[in-house]
């Protein structure tokens, strides 16, 4: 039984979710760009609804939903947003993105997600958590196709990725006109390669931002970069 995952401002049960709360999705949530004041927010492939709360925590926008195709992992992500303090601003549609894209006409300012990947076919043995990883569950192409559809003329689309997908990730969001604004590469220590890729992209091309974010120096010795970017979150954080 996994246990529930505290924050400093909620509190995510994750026991019927298969993929935990992990470092990905809190990075995304803390790293995806407010700055133009979204009014309303998308989380897609909302898993425990991790991100869309941590957006719930940072922005006032009245409008914050999410989609979730698998039922137990949307029923506890409807749970983890029913016991927030921003439980009238959260929503889960329980759908596949490509049903939620024909049924929806509304547009949204800020889409986030953290896509399942893994493209390489690898086995746990736990069918539900090997489809929450494997990219056949929501492609690319399919996510990049939705997100075109679903954002607003000045919205913003931010992602993260296995850092060797970056290239063809941005190729494919180019064929779509969706252009990048922001890349950080993530990397876990200064000695290790770059692990993974959180991309902002929006409607114009515009000279892209590229920096690096390292998340510790040594074993359990977090940058400074990496804390002020979770520190509101993570309880092992001090502000």
């Amino acid at each position: 039984m996994s246990k529930p995952f505290q924050f400093k401002q909620f509190t995510v049960h994750q026991d019927r979710c298969a993929m935990k709360v992990g470092t990905d999705g809190v990075l995304l949530g803390a790293w995806a760009s407010l700055e133009h004041q979204p009014d309303s927010i998308l989380d897609i492939g909302a898993g425990t609804g991790l991100i869309a709360l941590q957006m719930a925590q940072r922005s006032p926008a009245e409008l914050i939903d999410a989609i979730e195709l698998d039922e137990a992992a949307y029923e506890q992500c409807v749970a983890n947003f029913e016991a927030s303090a921003w439980s009238d601003r959260l929503f889960c549609y329980h759908a596949g993105l490509d049903e939620f894209v024909d049924e929806i006409d509304d547009q949204y300012d800020l889409i986030v997600s953290n896509p399942p990947f893994y493209s390489e076919n690898v086995s746990s043995g736990d069918a539900s958590r090997d489809q929450a990883r494997q990219n056949n569950s929501l492609p690319f192409d399919e996510l990049i196709e939705g997100a075109t559809k679903l954002l607003s003329a000045t919205g913003v689309f931010s992602v993260i990725v296995p850092f060797k997908e970056e290239k063809g990730f941005i190729a494919m969001a180019k064929e779509s006109g969706l252009f990048p604004n922001r890349i950080t590469r993530v990397k876990g220590n200064p000695k290790t390669d770059f692990k993974r890729s959180l991309m902002e992209f929006g409607r114009s091309e515009t000279n892209t931002l590229v920096d690096e974010l390292i998340i510790e120096v040594e074993r359990h010795q977090y940058t400074k970069q990496y804390t002020d970017l979770t520190k509101s979150f993570y309880l092992k954080m001090q502000q």
